[in-house]
């Protein structure tokens, strides 16, 4: 029966395409909006958590309340120590954060000073990465690396001379010149806007704060098991810290993921219903082509259940086909938008920046997408293949063979 189904798809060629071009593009597309809407929120989450925040970070009990110098923490390797005996955590790094004022000789404005250790910032958050001009801090470096935003507001270049003031630990005075020693630039167009980056002894010599840390910002080796990792780490540390997930520190993200999730939902479910329609348009067309085959197949004595299991397994070919196919065909297409993803401007851009990420749309090469995707389609196109058995069952041999 599978040899006879077998030809039965080769005797009408261009029937048999027509159904399998149905399923293939049915499948690269829904393999096409479903990587693309996880791309544009893990581009999101990586733009802004991965950039800067981190996924985690452990901080003084009462410094997120209130985050000023004063409520920071003591810090050695006996603080870092801990959590990295935890299976899930991949590094950690300390940083200094406070605001301050950085002016050039005629531009002054408010920004985010962040004393970190160049090597251990980078092994978290690739900071190096971010190098667009000039040179990466060295251990102990009195230069400073300055966000690409900024330094266009202040008018500083490299090798510039700026000054720094602001207020240290206890109230004390800090004031200090640094040499622009690199520009960096951010997805996230508010952090391009407002960061420069010190050496964690510099940061600790201007604001009077040596031995002490705002932050200890935590890298994960699997992001999906954010909540376990902070439990682990709650239960490493002394109780005098706490530990935040970036869900809890910038929860406008994590609603603006979870209502487009929402709303893709919606939108899959209608492409969902038009790739349904596309593939039961073709199973239409093929029973009208065939009445008249199959009412003579009955007349002649043919088992209706045997006619039902070949017209069966025709199908199952014909689906499978189309989804290993159109699998197949979208890798390329997946890889493509990854590495050169769609970028957005005008109105859309100018949206997405007031909100402080950018207008750039990649796709995900995450696999169990196009498994997902693929087997969701093989059984849509399977349970639409009972139309024709339902067909099948109600012939009337007299009918259908009516010209």
């Amino acid at each position: 029966m599978i040899s006879l189904a077998w030809k039965n798809l080769w005797r009408n060629k261009n029937r048999t395409a027509i159904t399998m071009a149905a399923v293939f593009f049915a499948v690269i597309l829904s393999v096409f909006t479903t990587s693309l809407k996880d791309g544009i929120f893990d581009n999101l989450v990586k733009n802004v958590v991965s950039f800067y925040t981190g996924y985690i970070q452990v901080r003084k009990k009462g410094y997120w309340d209130e985050q000023v110098l004063d409520n920071s923490m003591a810090y050695n390797e006996k603080v870092n120590a801990p959590l990295l005996s935890i299976e899930n955590v991949s590094g950690g790094t300390p940083r200094l954060e406070t605001f301050g004022l950085i002016s050039t000789n005629k531009n002054t404005k408010g920004c985010m000073v962040v004393g970190i250790d160049p090597e251990k910032e980078n092994l978290v958050t690739s900071l190096k990465d971010k190098i667009i001009k000039g040179s990466y801090l060295a251990d102990g470096d009195k230069g400073v690396l300055l966000s690409e935003g900024l330094a266009d507001r202040i008018k500083a270049e490299i090798n510039d001379t700026v000054y720094l003031i602001g207020q240290g630990y206890h109230g004390a005075t800090a004031a200090g010149m640094f040499e622009v020693k690199g520009l960096l630039r951010f997805g996230s167009p508010e952090l391009n806007n407002q960061i420069i980056y010190l050496s964690l002894p510099a940061a600790a010599e201007l604001f009077s704060a040596e031995g002490l840390s705002t932050s200890l910002v935590v890298s994960l080796k699997n992001p999906k098991a954010l909540k376990e990792s902070v439990d682990a780490i709650q239960q490493k540390i002394s109780s005098e810290y706490e530990v935040m997930s970036w869900e809890t520190m910038i929860p406008d993200v994590k609603q603006h993921i979870e209502s487009d999730t929402r709303s893709m939902k919606y939108i899959q479910g209608i492409l969902y219903l038009l790739v349904s329609f596309g593939i039961f348009g073709t199973l239409l067309m093929m029973m009208v082509e065939r009445k008249y085959e199959l009412g003579m197949l009955v007349a002649i004595g043919m088992n209706k259940t045997k006619l039902s299991l070949i017209i069966i397994i025709e199908s199952v070919l014909t689906v499978m086909g189309g989804c290993l196919l159109g699998l197949l065909a979208s890798i390329p297409i997946i890889y493509y938008f990854n590495k050169k993803p769609l970028v957005m401007g005008g109105e859309i851009a100018v949206i997405y920046e007031r909100f402080g990420f950018e207008a750039v749309f990649p796709t995900s090469t995450n696999a169990a997408i196009f498994y997902n995707q693929g087997f969701t389609v093989l059984i849509i196109g399977l349970l639409l293949s009972l139309y024709p058995v339902y067909k099948i069952i109600i012939l009337d041999p007299t009918t259908s063979m009516k010209r």
